[in-house]
């Protein structure tokens, strides 16, 4: 199974909190490569795609952030309009919901990948498996 996983903050909603956070980053090293932020009122979820998330995630542990790794599925699409339509149809024909996502634009705007989180990430990888898209994959973007 080709998948990513996706380094997920729980935070405060307050002024400075987002420096804090990449300030963990920039101080190690790890380049943020895709990111979004969702706020529900006085808390919410920062999610990065980064490259060296196994050194990110033990850096916010080490810190004392609320932090989790979750697996996610990443698939090539045309950085042109339509280009997200397509991929999300595609999603969506196949009964999977899209439960959070980010874009990850590589290569100076040749690719892009619409990076997303599902439920049953086993279920969702038996129904795309197969079909003609180019998944992200760790090796594509991780220096770790």
């Amino acid at each position: 199974m080709n998948y990513v996983n996706i380094i997920s903050i729980f935070a405060e909603n307050k002024p400075g909190k987002l420096e804090k956070i990449t300030e963990v980053l920039a101080k190690e090293n790890i380049n943020i490569l895709g990111f979004s932020i969702i706020s529900v009122k006085d808390f919410g979820v920062i999610k990065f795609l980064v490259d060296m998330p196994e050194k990110a995630y033990q850096k916010f542990k080490e810190k004392g952030f609320t932090v989790a790794k979750v697996p996610a599925i990443g698939i090539e699409l045309e950085d042109k309009p339509g280009g997200l339509y397509q991929v999300v149809k595609l999603i969506s024909s196949k009964n999977i919901n899209i439960e959070s996502a980010l874009v990850y634009v590589a290569e100076t705007r040749k690719k892009a990948y619409f990076v997303f989180e599902v439920e049953d990430l086993e279920k969702a990888w038996e129904a795309l498996k197969n079909e003609k898209v180019k998944f992200l994959k760790p090796s594509d973007f991780i220096k770790e």
